[in-house]
């Protein structure tokens, strides 16, 4: 027990490491290429840390086949807009009542609405036509709804780059060019980082940060099962946290640093990729049929989005009250699955 106890923190400890050089070097991507802020957040950082868990439902549902293979899959697409539309979203608002009380920052979120309000309606528009449609119309739709999935993630990236958003500032230095040149033949001061380097922080990081993700979850389900923990409720309720721990410690970094686009980017950005290319694969190769708490997880996810999509409709502002809405989401459906 005390061994997994201790790869549980080793894996922890991982992942927040990997996260704070995986957000410095893709600021220092969008520095490099003068990106936007929202190019940076919603596609860079969000397809960058969503990859890995993308891969998963796909591998099952492609190379090992089968019934439960299936669910398997379809229940990792559907766990990752949930996990992000609550827990994730939960977590920025949480990083933001706590630096507010350590006096680091004001308690409020200062984020580009615009790209927002674009992430959000992209997200609600194709996630509520991939669960509703093949409800109403059948196995019919399935392939041009995937097709149109695709088409619609390629479009809302056409307008991500080109939509408004201000330019990345004060990015700081690339964390290994700094250790690079503390070395005897180390860089000049003053030098930018190659974006060779930058490349190698970013890959590196992001490997680290897998690596770390797995043993966490790997302990995290020992330990439970140690305890008495229902499997099925580890499988439902803490193995997807531990999957999209990239996302969330990624936009906790960023939202300490009081850089609430980037933040809010990487999450919403993600679901925007989760409900689309991932999907897709659920809609071509799998039955497809979403019901019982599959479809509870896909409506909350949907409510919560909605919240935050009329916050920065209407009242043009995120409020961390708004975010902070997500934790109760996940803490509902927590609760329906123990009381099932």
């Amino acid at each position: 027990m005390l061994i997994e106890i201790l790869l549980l923190l080793l894996g922890l400890v991982m992942i927040l490491i990997a996260a704070e050089f995986f957000t410095n070097g893709i600021e220092a991507v969008g520095r490099h290429f003068s990106f936007s802020q929202a190019v940076v957040g919603s596609l860079l950082a969000a397809v960058g840390t969503a990859l890995p868990e993308t891969i998963l439902p796909i591998v099952a549902i492609l190379f090992y086949g089968g019934a439960s293979a299936n669910e398997i899959g379809v229940g990792a697409i559907l766990g990752a807009p949930f996990m992000l539309s609550t827990l994730a979203f939960f977590l920025v608002g949480l990083t933001v009542a706590i630096a507010s009380f350590k006096k680091r920052r004001k308690f409020e979120l200062t984020v580009e609405i615009g790209s927002i309000k674009r992430d959000l309606s992209f997200f609600l528009v194709m996630y509520s036509a991939a669960i509703s449609m093949p409800l109403l119309f059948g196995k019919t739709v399935l392939v041009p709804l995937a097709a149109a999935l695709v088409a619609g993630y390629c479009f809302y990236a056409y307008l991500t780059f080109r939509g408004e958003s201000a330019e990345i500032e004060h990015a700081e230095d690339v964390y290994l060019w700094r250790i690079i040149s503390m070395l005897p033949s180390g860089k000049t001061r003053g030098e930018r980082a190659p974006l060779a380097v930058i490349i190698i922080q970013i890959i590196a990081a992001l490997v680290v940060m897998i690596k770390g993700a797995h043993t966490f979850v790997a302990s995290l389900e020992h330990i439970s099962v140690s305890f008495g923990m229902n499997p099925l409720l580890f499988a439902l309720l803490l193995a997807p946290v531990a999957t999209e721990l990239p996302e969330k410690f990624n936009s906790v970094t960023w939202t300490w640093k009081g850089r609430d686009t980037l933040a809010m980017g990487n999450i919403t950005g993600a679901m925007v990729f989760q409900s689309t290319f991932p999907v897709s694969v659920g809609l071509l190769f799998t039955d497809w049929k979403i019901t019982g708490m599959a479809l509870v997880s896909a409506g909350l996810a949907i409510i919560s989005a909605v919240v935050l999509l009329y916050a920065a409709a209407v009242k043009k502002r995120i409020s961390p009250y708004a975010v902070l809405f997500g934790g109760a989401l996940y803490l509902f459906y927590a609760l329906l699955l123990i009381i099932r």
